[in-house]
């Protein structure tokens, strides 16, 4: 594929015009209108009045013969070949239509070579064309059509991809979206369809049944590029082979020369790698600072950063997504509410001596199995497609979307993964608050009133630090007592204790009350796991008395 583009790059030889159809018979990719890319009429060019064209001139006619350009929605500007893969190439960078740019010309032109201002020019004219189109999606290994199909970017030099339907999948030439790739990306085996390719993943792997079918349901789902996934969390003690999974899982999804990541040192850093990678994983986390914790949180459901463009001062780049997200860990500590809602945690066993295999055996082992594992998860992600219009969940918990996959999943293969989904994530829940000093006091608190209503001061007053000193994440006034308390709202209700701030006191002052109310957890429907209990608009019972209340300082 892609011969003729090569052959002008390669060799120097007079280009064929184009006209309204490229040399394959095909329309131009992404161009809604046919003049948009044509050379505007009006004027003389060099050679008309005698004047030799400059090299940016010429650059620019080379670059308008072979490609079209476009503007994503995100505002970059890219180019797309004709005759080619079905690719957006950024104008700059190393690899970027300028540097290919450089080379045609010194091919076509005798040896002669464009000069940085030339080239520098030649892009900002290019960039204007650009603009000229409405923006369109660009993707990054994973899309989507208007249709419903998903697509997903084989990574190689052809352009070719997977798409997959309802009940059905296969490998195409050409991808029907444009895509982007990034020097984090690899390329992946074709895949190929085989009975058996879970179970000999699943071979390589040191974890129970239960644990493999979520997290192989998981893997499929990370294909749907429109809805929020959990974070793939492997948890083991040392020498169960979390690093070594999780490494397999990311270069099943979205293969990387650096499928794992060290924890990123601030948000900008942790921007720029999510930027280039659809799936990602941070290996032997020990503990997640609150940045960290917010920040993944919105990787999960989609996040943005918008900076000052280099060299500007009004301009701005846009770094927008929403990624896949995989981590390590022996034990993280504490895990903020919003965070541990968040997670899938899949437990690894410790592997037995005479089980363990060498780093070099396993990776044949993978390399092996690799295309056939693809091609199962492929038949499972459009085994889902074709059910997950019909499946309706009774109640909707946290990850609705992911929870109406697994529901799918155990639709497609009678597999019991949602439920089993939904009780590793109430231990989740139930461990991330153990592990939180002040959020233990308050269930103790409850458990032992049944009722506790107050404002956010008395119920600091009320609550005493265990031990002589206080902890560091115990709240220091009563404000962030009651941003504490609304932070650990989720993991308290996967307890069955609700949390009402929506009254007010009856006094003149109007002090806003917490009320911490202990339900059966049983009892207590899934969409509650979503949603507080808003309750009555006054707690049973006469409201408390406000001379009863300190100064309103939270």
């Amino acid at each position: 594929m892609n011969t003729d583009l090569h052959q002008v790059n390669g060799h120097p030889r007079p280009v064929p015009p184009i006209g309204p159809e490229g040399p394959t018979g095909r329309p131009p990719v992404n161009t809604d209108r046919s003049t948009v890319n044509a050379r505007r009429s009006g004027g003389k060019s060099g050679e008309e009045s005698g004047k030799k064209p400059s090299a940016a001139t010429r650059l620019v006619g080379l670059a308008r013969e072979r490609y079209t350009f476009v503007m994503s929605t995100d505002a970059r500007p890219y180019a797309v070949a004709i005759d080619g893969p079905n690719l957006a190439l950024p104008l700059r960078g190393k690899t970027g239509v300028r540097q290919r740019l450089a080379r045609l010309y010194a091919d076509t032109f005798d040896g002669d070579v464009a000069s940085q201002s030339a080239l520098a020019d030649a892009m900002t004219v290019l960039e204007g064309i650009a603009e000229d189109n409405d923006p369109v999606p660009v993707h990054l290994r994973v899309g989507s059509t208007p249709g419903g199909r998903i697509v997903v970017d084989l990574g190689t030099a052809d352009g070719r991809a997977v798409v997959v339907s309802a009940g059905h999948w296969e490998v195409v030439d050409r991808a029907p979206v444009l895509f982007r790739r990034s020097g984090a990306m690899a390329p992946m085996p074709v895949p190929v369809r085989t009975p058996d390719g879970l179970d000999r993943f699943h071979a390589m792997l040191n974890m129970d049944e239960s644990a493999f079918r979520q997290m192989a349901a998981w893997m499929a789902a990370a294909w749907l590029p429109d809805i929020p996934h959990p974070i793939l969390t492997c948890k083991g003690e040392q020498g169960t082979g979390k690093s070594k999974t999780a490494q397999m899982v990311i270069n099943l999804i979205d293969p990387s020369p650096a499928a794992k990541r060290s924890q990123p040192r601030d948000e900008k850093a942790w921007s720029r790698q999510a930027f280039t990678s659809w799936a990602l994983c941070l290996d032997n986390i020990s503990t997640i600072p609150r940045w960290l914790s917010d920040t993944l949180c919105k990787a999960v459901t989609g996040d943005g950063v918008v900076d000052r463009a280099l060299f500007t001062d009004d301009d701005v780049v846009v770094l927008s997504y929403r990624r896949v997200l995989a981590m390590t860990t022996i034990d993280a500590g504490a895990l903020a509410g919003d965070l541990a809602e968040r997670v899938l945690m899949v437990e690894l066993q410790l592997i037995d001596g005479n089980r363990r295999r060498s780093e070099e055996e396993l990776d044949a082992a993978f390399a092996e199995a690799r295309p056939a594992v693809l091609g199962a998860l492929l038949d499972l992600l459009a085994g889902v497609l074709d059910v997950l219009p019909s499946v309706r969940l009774d109640s909707m918990p946290r990850m609705a979307d992911f929870a109406r996959v697994l529901a799918a999943v155990d639709q497609v293969t009678g597999w019991q993964t949602l439920p089993d989904y939904l009780a590793a994530s109430s231990n989740v829940a139930s461990d991330a608050l153990e592990g939180d000093p002040f959020g233990s006091a308050v269930a103790a608190l409850v458990e032992q009133a049944g009722t506790w209503t107050g404002t956010a001061a008395q119920l600091l007053e009320q609550l005493q630090p265990p031990g002589s000193a206080r902890p560091l994440d115990w709240p220091k006034d009563a404000t962030r007592a009651g941003g504490k308390v609304k932070r650990l709202a989720p993991l308290l209700r996967s307890i069955g204790i609700t949390v009402d701030d929506t009254q007010r006191s009856r006094g003149r002052t109007r002090h806003k009350l917490l009320i911490l109310t202990r339900t059966d957890p049983d009892d207590t429907p899934a969409s509650a796991l979503s949603e507080p209990d808003q309750g009555s608009l006054w707690p049973e019972g006469p409201p408390p008395d406000p001379d009863d209340f300190p100064p309103d300082l939270h």
